[in-house]
């Protein structure tokens, strides 16, 4: 049985490759949003952004509120401050947990949102 097209036809639509061509960004720009995206696709790591969204943390309050070790969060955050999804700022002794800007924020929002349709 013969492959259905869409389009109804096996030809290319040359205007519309073109144009969106000639916005296509560089491979590498996009190579560095699928790195991006990529850090969104662990569970632990979208359950820290969630509780970062509501409040500046430290470490040891985001590991108790998730349930988990100390450990295992410092390794997250690593991974989300290299990816700068998140920062911090050192008051005294502790270091505080905060999203980097609204942008991702935005992100997280708008995943949210796609998923609970």
């Amino acid at each position: 049985m013969p492959e259905e097209h869409i389009c109804g036809k096996c030809g290319v639509h040359q205007e519309i490759v073109d144009k969106v061509s000639k916005v296509m960004p560089d491979e590498a720009v996009l190579y560095e949003a699928a790195e991006l995206l990529k850090v969104f696709g662990d569970s632990t790591r979208i359950r820290i952004i969630f509780v970062l969204c509501e409040s500046e943390m430290c470490v040891c309050d985001i590991a108790k509120l998730l349930g988990m070790t100390q450990s295992a969060i410092s390794h997250q955050l690593r991974v989300l401050k290299q990816a700068r999804l998140v920062t911090c700022r050192r008051d005294g002794k502790t270091i505080y947990y905060s999203l980097c800007d609204s942008h991702v924020k935005t992100i997280f929002y708008h995943a949210m949102e796609h998923v609970m349709e």
